[in-house]
């Protein structure tokens, strides 16, 4: 059964969906001439313009539209960002970072598309304002069987084995940093996230707003630390960067003997897999916010992936170079752990820990909100208690097991829900397009 998943993801994300996710980027990009760096100065002002950690309280008409964005960074900033860019590095090469900042280039075209279907296509359900990929694709695309194919998708992929992913990455770090056995973190991790959880939208964008920017501001101040105290390694590691994204041997001295293919293929895969751009999960959150045109929660989504993969895995990626963590042996979470050992001693594997819990748990909370989405708009709100409990059992179970299925069945059902959505995406290109049109004459 692993063997036969295994192959299924080895086509589905080495091959079909990065084609599909990198040629909507580039579609969204050129289609939109190029919006995300023709927007770029005023998508940051509207985002750190009125930055507050105590916005309105969110409620059935929606959240602020920063609080949309902390709830889409929220899920975007994950465990992929500590293991996702060691692995690509590891199995790419350091050339495999300047394929992931390609991708996640395009990718901002991308999500500047889905953020703005989310707002065009939003709609009430049981007096709760709610949207995303389901809704436009149901409405734009006037098609019941894909709506229903991904809400099912995204559901499972996210809300129940995703989290379960999410929640092993927790226990396992907090067992190796504090030797507290995996099942307590489980119990802890599951009742910290109930309580966010029964609060609904009013308290997920509560706590999104304040611990998305404090975890980022911790992480980027640690890493930070490491690269600045290994100054004479940074030039160096932009020049295994950009050496390597075309000659992966030359760039590591053969310490990583693989091709300029596997280069492309990592750094693609494990970019989009971070940020999540025409995955379809982070329009949920942006679907929520209340802005005057959709253009303007298009802007923000375009922060989130800068954020996610400029910043965050750009910073663990040069920790990993600057520190000299790379060993050709050494792969994924223990690699970055590695990594920040080098440069903060014994305190490393305690800062990654925290880390680590502060962006799996905010994750938590992002993928169970998208789950809930989908939830609704299949069930209506009488679906969510159910959802809300197995949630819940999956984080407990999920901290105190290891299974390598479990792994690549996420894999599997993430690139399910992807096909749907790109399918929208690309259908309803033309909606994007024309409203991106009227607001800038607006603007004018």
């Amino acid at each position: 059964m692993l063997e036969f998943v295994q192959n299924i993801n080895k086509v589905l994300w080495n091959y079909i969906l990065i084609f599909l996710l990198c040629g909507t980027g580039i579609a969204f990009t050129f289609g939109l001439k190029f919006v995300q760096v023709r927007k770029f100065g005023a998508a940051f002002k509207k985002a750190f313009g009125g930055i507050s950690l105590r916005g309105k309280k969110a409620g059935e008409d929606g959240m602020s539209s920063f609080q949309a964005l902390a709830t889409a960074i929220a899920a975007q900033v994950g465990t992929g960002n500590l293991a996702g860019a060691a692995t690509a590095i590891a199995a790419g090469g350091p050339g495999a970072i300047f394929w992931m900042w390609l991708s996640a280039f395009f990718g901002m075209g991308t999500i500047f598309g889905e953020a703005v279907l989310a707002q065009v296509y939003k709609e009430k359900v049981d007096g709760q304002i709610t949207g995303g990929p389901a809704y436009y694709i149901r409405k734009g695309l006037n098609s019941k069987f894909l709506a229903g194919f991904f809400s099912i998708s995204i559901i499972i992929a996210l809300g129940f084995i995703g989290n379960m992913v999410q929640a092993n990455s927790i226990g396992t770090a907090f067992s190796k940093a504090f030797s507290i056995p995996t099942l307590v973190v489980g119990i802890i991790t599951a009742a910290l996230a109930g309580l966010i959880f029964v609060g609904g939208i009013s308290r997920i964008a509560a706590v999104t707003e304040k611990i998305v920017p404090l975890m980022a501001l911790l992480y980027i101040i640690g890493s930070l630390f490491i690269v600045i105290a290994n100054w004479a390694h940074i030039i160096p590691a932009f020049k295994m960067i950009f050496v390597g994204a075309f000659n992966p041997k030359a760039a590591t001295g053969g310490l990583i003997g693989v091709g300029v293919k596997e280069a492309v293929r990592y750094g693609v895969a494990r970019g989009l897999f971070s940020n999540e751009a025409g995955m379809g999960s982070t329009p949920h959150a942006h679907a929520v916010a209340k802005v005057k045109h959709p253009e303007d929660q298009g802007l923000m989504a375009i922060v989130g992936v800068f954020i996610d993969t400029f910043v965050i895995l750009t910073l663990t990626a040069l920790v990993i170079l600057t520190t000299g963590a790379l060993d050709g042996k050494t792969t994924g979470i223990e690699l970055t752990q590695k990594a920040f050992e080098l440069g903060l001693g014994n305190f490393g594997n305690i800062f990654i820990a925290v880390s680590l819990f502060f962006f799996a748990f905010s994750t938590i909370i992002g993928w169970y909100f998208f789950g809930e989405s989908n939830i609704r708009y299949l069930f209506g709100n009488k679906g969510l208690p159910v959802y809300r409990l197995l949630v819940l059992a999956f984080i407990v179970v999920g901290t105190t097991m290891e299974v390598k299925l479990v792994w690549e069945l996420a894999d599997t059902f993430n690139g399910l829900m992807v096909i749907p959505n790109v399918i929208a995406l690309l259908g309803l290109m033309g909606v994007v397009k024309k409203s991106l049109k009227k607001y800038e004459e607006l603007e004018s």
